[in-house]
């Protein structure tokens, strides 16, 4: 019988009824609920018990939220603790205030149930990130400390000759090195999981594959993530990680594609100093820094043949060896891979090993495309709006009758990426509070157009590498407008027979 985990403690503190009561009807199937209703009454709650999150009223009597919070921040019981400002929608003057004296986030009202809900699971995580990463950088200054110490007393008790101690100089500035790579890392993961935090959807399409991350994730098998580019893949495989028992380290992500194929497997099985030309330092290896977490592969169809040898035997044996070095490495990581291509047509060409397709699809998810799931275009819109209305300082209550259908006619080849982008331009040159989406000339014709699917798809690409002179890439390139790797659009542009100055129709 699996034990109770502690449920996290959620303090409130608001002295309007109406506020506390649709506060607590969100939180309280998740969070154990506290409430104050003075600023006093908070702080010697917080002091006194555990709080992991505190959500706090700007308007209070006594003592307002801003005072409360220095308060709060100047004790060394509390100052950790998470502080999101409950503040009148539209006062961004509460808003600066209230980041300036040590909140991380504010919610506007009226109060939105799941606005609260994403909110405080966002910063929760968060906080526990940061947990995570402060414990592993005291656990390996010990570490580094305990070596330094270790080797400074074998010099004094032995008097080692010089050359024995410029040796032990350059372990330690070797563990130094290794040490800020891992924090590098895990601080940019931790950014990039606070900037993705939830996955917005309730489509049938949307849920029936949350519903297999749930049943795989407690699991140690290996996932095959499926589906086309945009459409949420690496968001998933996060999921998975973060649902499963190695959640307490971060995932580290590789993208196969974006890598040359000369650098591929110094990236993922690291290198030893001067291994190759070019080589001028020791480089730890993806695979090393996911030791006893989950790596992430994506476009895994990208993987050279005679590297995907090498990862066949980190599937089958945890094994592996730096480039340079004939010492064996063992290590446990969980490999979670996703592709936009069909595994099994590779296999069939020659250009994917079989094997290796086998040991990877133990478990396959297919991530439903945009067009298959409507329903969730909206609520993509309106979470793409809170995102970018505070970093461009605009508000929008409403979205255009005329874009909502125009995006539901929309066949979305760019899927989610194609959608965030479109709501970012619309958002950049929106003078009022409705939003008006502009699409491309195909999702505004009215009568779908007749053709394939793939037919469709190559006139729209077209379509935008005509109107920015065939660039692929850059800024104001095809790739960017279509929300795409300009590696992935270079692909499906060679999968369609796509070329300047052809007729592709």
């Amino acid at each position: 019988m699996k034990a109770n985990i502690a449920r996290k403690v959620v303090l409130v503190v608001d002295d309007t009824p109406d506020d506390v009561s649709i506060l607590n009807a969100a939180l309280m199937k998740e969070y154990d609920i506290k409430v104050a209703t003075r600023g006093k009454k908070a702080i010697e709650i917080a002091i006194s018990t555990q709080i992991d999150i505190i959500l706090l009223d700007v308007m209070m009597p006594e003592m307002d939220g801003f005072e409360t919070c220095r308060r709060l921040k100047e004790e060394e019981q509390t100052r950790h603790i998470p502080i999101i400002f409950i503040t009148v929608r539209g006062e961004n003057e509460d808003e600066t205030k209230g980041l300036s004296c040590g909140g991380v986030d504010y919610i506007a009202k009226p109060i939105s149930a799941p606005i609260v809900q994403a909110r405080v699971r966002t910063h929760l995580a968060l906080a526990e990130q940061n947990r995570i990463l402060e414990d592993k950088v005291q656990e390996r200054t010990a570490e580094l400390t305990k070596a330094n110490e270790r080797l400074s007393q074998e010099i004094q008790d032995r008097k080692v000759a010089a050359d024995a101690l410029m040796e032990a100089l350059t372990i330690i500035k070797q563990l130094k090195e290794q040490l800020r790579e891992e924090n590098i890392y895990l601080r940019e993961e931790i950014d990039l999981i606070h900037s993705h935090m939830n996955i917005v959807g309730n489509s049938e399409a949307i849920r029936a594959v949350l519903k297999q991350v749930g049943q795989v994730a407690p699991t140690e098998a290996t996932v095959l993530i499926q589906g086309e580019t945009g459409t949420g893949k690496e968001l998933l495989a996060r999921a998975v990680h973060d649902q499963s028992d190695r959640k307490g380290r971060l995932m580290i992500t590789v993208n196969c594609a974006a890598l040359p194929p000369t650098l591929i497997e110094s990236e993922l099985f690291g290198r030893e100093k001067g291994a190759f030309t070019g080589a001028l330092s020791k480089q730890i290896g993806r695979f090393e820094l996911a030791d006893g977490s989950t790596i992430f592969l994506d476009e895994i169809d990208a993987l050279p043949l005679e590297l995907q040898a090498k990862l066949l035997r980190v599937l089958e044996s945890g094994e592996f060896e730096r480039l340079g070095n004939p010492r064996t490495v063992k290590v446990d990581v969980r490999i979670i891979s996703a592709t936009n291509r069909d595994l099994a047509e590779l296999v069939s060409a020659g250009s994917f090993r079989q094997d290796m397709y086998y040991r990877l699809n133990i478990f396959q998810i297919t991530v439903p495309p945009l067009r298959e799931r409507r329903e969730d275009i909206v609520p993509l819109v309106w979470s793409f709006v809170q995102e970018f209305s505070k970093s461009m300082d605009k508000r929008i209550e409403s979205i255009s009758p005329k874009s909502v259908q125009a995006m539901h006619a929309y066949s979305w080849p760019g899927n989610v990426r194609e959608l965030k982008n479109a709501t970012e331009r619309a958002m950049i040159v929106a003078t009022g509070p409705v939003l008006q989406i502009e699409l491309p000339k195909i999702a505004q014709s009215g009568p779908a157009p007749s053709g394939t699917l793939e037919d469709l798809e190559r006139r729209h690409i077209v379509d935008v590498l005509d109107a920015t002179g065939w660039r692929v890439s850059g800024k104001s390139g095809a790739a960017t407008i279509l929300g795409l790797n300009p590696k992935t659009l270079e692909s499906k542009m060679h999968r369609l027979g796509i070329q300047r100055n052809r007729n592709n129709f």
